[in-house]
């Protein structure tokens, strides 16, 4: 009698479910967690369970309580606010602001975020993970984050981040998830999770993480510096949420050039009008006629042809193609071939599908860096591949990403419950133009930031790697 081969069949020794408490479901068996646990009982290295090693509010190792959000639109009288999926970016110029009152309020207090925390999302996606920079330090969380903070006397918190965030980590990590629709694990499910104590690497690991952090910094400062510069060149501000939502333009104002391209109202906004009518007076030159046109559009339907890694891309969507390890999907090469999903560096997408919530990352502008540029991009995007000798990627990326031209592209949203980008007044944007030498120095700034992206990556990788050899080199 032959039986059916499952891919992701696993067998499961009789000792496992002593261990994993008894339980009857796929997931302390299935996540890897076992087998690691067992890599890790085999080692000769001191083991300490977690909970030791941790200091701070509930020992440490803590997520928050349930709580309805207050936001506020001023950032005066509010604090940064990071949800589960935000802890997954580099660039977080585009947070929301929640009360500061209600965010420091004894309730809440403790959800205030720290340099040298390790981010562990535990609700929804779990396991998810981020090591706290020095930018992201004084921002809240949401209680969808579970909070690992190192005792500094007792251990390293590089090392810390880069075991948990390990192949050895994130399955002990993940092993306690309960739940049906929605997962969750909760902090004494990792109290007593085993940290090897290698102290030979701990230093070098520690001192990479920090590597890729402060590179990660250098990336967010970068892009600020090139955004503030190219508005400053072109006499223009980015508005806060409180000024763009009160600003009484959007009251009782008239059109008389309507024209048959257009009769929403939203397409002849002000406000935006305003900006348009100041680029207008500036030297410009139209958005379609910088960029490649044949890859200048934002709807490529295909089919998606599983793959292994090595024969194919991996495909990210506009959610994740904002992630810093993005989780897309492995598509063969000849689903993608002559679509113009692979686009190369230097390349400026713009998320062409979504809904106009403030938190939505539709008309967003992604920059391709030399390391992103080895994924396929889904047919969701305008790829803005920059014509050679027109317009340098970097400057139109630096424009592309300030508010002023966030706001200018959602104005030419056309659809009902899923927008889109109107593609004649998207290829009409007036992109301001400067003088070449200044338009070169802006785009040096974006693709300095590329490389510290690329770097901040590779540090974080090597930190992985070497703890990730010693543990498989001593079982």
């Amino acid at each position: 009698m032959k039986f059916a081969s499952f891919k992701n069949a696993r067998v499961v020794r009789s000792a496992w479910l002593e261990k994993g408490g008894r339980r009857l479901d796929c997931n302390p068996y299935m996540s890897g967690a076992l087998e690691a646990r067992d890599a890790l009982d085999s080692l000769k290295f001191r083991k300490d369970p977690l909970h030791t090693l941790t200091a701070g509010y509930a020992g440490g190792i803590f997520n928050g309580p349930m709580f309805a959000r207050q936001w506020v639109d001023d950032p005066s009288s509010g604090v940064l606010f990071l949800s589960g999926s935000d802890v997954l970016h580099a660039d977080l110029s585009s947070l929301p602001f929640i009360k500061s009152s209600y965010a420091k309020s004894s309730k809440l207090r403790h959800l205030e975020v720290k340099e040298g925390m390790t981010l562990i999302t535990c609700s929804g996606t779990i396991g998810r993970m981020t090591y706290v920079r020095s930018d992201m330090a004084g921002m809240w969380s949401s209680q969808h984050i579970m909070k690992v903070v190192p005792d500094a006397d007792k251990i390293l918190p590089g090392y810390l981040y880069a075991f948990l965030s390990s192949r050895y980590g994130v399955p002990l990590v993940v092993a306690g998830t309960y739940g049906a629709i929605i997962q969750h694990i909760e902090p004494e499910h990792i109290y007593e999770l085993p940290v090897p104590r290698i102290t030979k690497i701990e230093k070098q690991v520690h001192e990479f993480v920090n590597n890729s952090a402060q590179a990660f910094v250098q990336y967010a400062e970068l892009l600020k510096k090139a955004r503030q510069d190219v508005l400053e060149a072109i006499g223009l501000e980015d508005p806060t949420p409180v000024k763009w939502f009160e600003s009484l333009d959007r009251f009782g104002w008239a059109e008389n050039k309507v024209t048959s391209e257009s009769m929403r109202a939203y397409n002849y906004d002000p406000r935006v009008k305003n900006f348009l009518d100041h680029l207008c007076r500036l030297p410009n030159e139209p958005l379609g006629y910088l960029c490649d046109p044949n890859h200048f559009k934002g709807h490529t339907v295909f089919k998606r042809i599983a793959s292994d890694p090595e024969y194919g891309y991996k495909l990210l969507g506009q959610r994740e193609a904002f992630q810093m390890r993005p989780e897309g999907r492995w598509i063969s090469c000849k689903s993608v071939a002559g679509l113009g999903l692979v686009v190369p560096p230097q390349t400026v997408l713009i998320p062409s599908h979504g809904t106009l919530g403030e938190s939505e990352l539709y008309c967003r502008a992604v920059y391709v860096t030399q390391r992103t540029s080895n994924n396929a991009f889904s047919g969701d995007f305008y790829r803005c591949i920059p014509l050679p000798g027109k317009i340098r990627g970097g400057y139109l990326y630096a424009f592309l990403s300030t508010k002023v031209g966030f706001r200018i592209l959602r104005s030419m949203s056309t659809g009902g419950k899923q927008q889109y980008q109107h593609p004649s007044m998207l290829a009409r944007f007036p992109i301001p133009r400067l003088e070449e030498s200044e338009e070169n120095r802006i785009a040096d700034l974006v693709d300095e930031a590329a490389l510290q992206y690329d770097l901040g990556l590779g540090w974080e990788d090597q930190a992985r790697e070497l703890v990730e050899n010693a543990i498989s080199g001593a079982e």
